[in-house]
């Protein structure tokens, strides 16, 4: 098998969709030696804020010289970000040797795996072949049921935050979804809990202390932004002053109090993570989609929000990097609650640029931009996606104003190729 057909097989089982559920899994890693079993795990679930957690994480712990696995979904631009070691995709020859020894033993399971079960599976193998002495893993969607899930007891279980999303299958309430994310809480585990939300809290200190496990909480009171533009920020956190962060957006400050939390109680389980380990990993962390920033004059950032939750955040990234009001590029899924997110988005936007993303699950153009149009901002649908970033830019620099692009992380890849076509023709 080589790289592509790898690739393809992977893919070719996504028919089968999510099933939650810890049977195929447990029964996969069981087939092929319980890989997870050896290697020491940071397991993180939230609503919003775990990707670019996890990526600060892991390069704290590579600066500090661990050999660090990183686990993550989806990918943006290519598949092997999935699964890196010291901040590297797993090669394509790699993937493609590992799941080659995979497959025959997934097509022969009765009860076959899903996609994701199968992603994790061969991550597992990957982290075990290359010894890694930690492996910051996060989870697909919610936790309890999630295949992640199949991993004994952490060194730390993270939740980042809960807010209301994938509400179909996680539960109705911000109560019920942070039960299903404090299901990857087990005994023995440290509790790292990093979000705002109160009854969340209460959920998830409830579940820790059922468990006997110590339970830490994010002192957000204690963050004090110093600097903060789209070149990223600087800010004091506790005792810790003027850490320095690429990774451009407001919250991100937030995110990063959770990786210094998170960095105490590993030191405090016999890590080694120093102080110049500590900053020299926060400050070159790199995540893309997440208030990335992709040109200067006009400024162009993709934010890939997708929830409330994400876009408040946003929202408030954008008024308070940018003077006046933006144009925006804006792609969402129909399954999402769009009409509050253009709510949201409305008093910020001069212009309306509206996509379709690549996904069975978009909502089309033209019902986001009419839904834009409702409320007064000007909008226009597009049906071919250069286009909309071709006529998008152009009016940004017509007008002066900054070009956010934002929404599914599923139009990330067609999007940033399209924009750099377009700047580089």
């Amino acid at each position: 098998m080589n790289k592509n057909e790898a690739i393809e097989y992977i893919h070719s089982v996504s028919w089968r969709g999510s099933k939650p559920g810890l049977e195929r899994i447990n029964a996969l890693c069981a087939l092929l030696g319980t890989p997870q079993d050896k290697l020491k795990f940071i397991h993180v679930a939230g609503t919003n804020g775990k990707g670019s957690f996890c990526s600060m994480l892991s390069s704290v712990l590579t600066a500090a010289g661990y050999r660090t696995g990183l686990y993550t979904s989806p990918y943006i631009k290519e598949f092997g970000e999935r699964m890196r070691v010291g901040g590297e995709n797993i090669p394509k020859d790699t993937l493609a040797e590992i799941t080659s020894y995979v497959r025959p033993i997934a097509d022969a399971m009765k009860d076959k795996p899903t996609e994701f079960e199968l992603i994790t599976a061969i991550a597992f193998l990957y982290f075990k072949r290359h010894n890694c002495d930690i492996v910051v893993l996060e989870v697909g969607m919610g936790g309890r049921l999630d295949s992640t899930n199949v991993i004994p007891a952490p060194l730390v279980s993270v939740i980042t935050g809960v807010a209301l999303d994938h509400t179909v299958v996680l539960g109705t309430t911000v109560a019920q979804i942070a039960a299903e994310k404090a299901g990857i809480i087990k005994n023995g585990s440290v509790v790292v809990y990093g979000g705002r939300d109160d009854v969340a809290f209460g959920v998830v200190a409830e579940k820790a202390n059922s468990l006997e496990c110590d339970l830490v909480r994010t002192d957000l009171s204690s963050l004090n932004v110093i600097k903060a533009d789209i070149e990223g920020s600087v800010f004091d956190y506790k005792e810790r002053k003027s850490l320095k962060l690429s990774l451009c957006g407001t919250y991100q400050p937030e995110n990063a109090a959770t990786v210094i939390e998170t960095v105490n109680t590993l030191n405090k389980l016999g890590f080694a993570v120093s102080e110049n380990a500590l900053a020299e990993g926060l400050s070159s962390a790199r995540w893309r989609a997440r208030f990335e920033l992709l040109a200067n004059n006009p400024p162009v950032v993709f934010d890939g929000s997708h929830n409330i939750q994400g876009v408040t955040a946003a929202a408030n990234s954008i008024a308070r990097l940018f003077e006046g009001k933006v144009a925006m590029l804006m792609g969402v899924l129909a399954d999402k609650d769009y009409n509050d997110m253009a709510s949201i988005l409305a008093p910020l936007a001069c212009k309306i640029f509206a996509i379709t993303p690549p996904s069975p699950r978009a909502l089309s153009s033209n019902e986001l931009a009419k839904t834009f149009s409702s409320l007064g901002v000007e909008s226009k649908p597009f049906s071919d996606i250069l286009a909309a970033v071709e006529e998008a830019y152009a009016y940004a620099k017509a007008q002066n104003v900054p070009l956010v692009m934002l929404g599914s992380l599923y139009m990330y890849g067609e999007v940033y190729n399209c924009f750099k076509k377009v700047i580089n023709n």
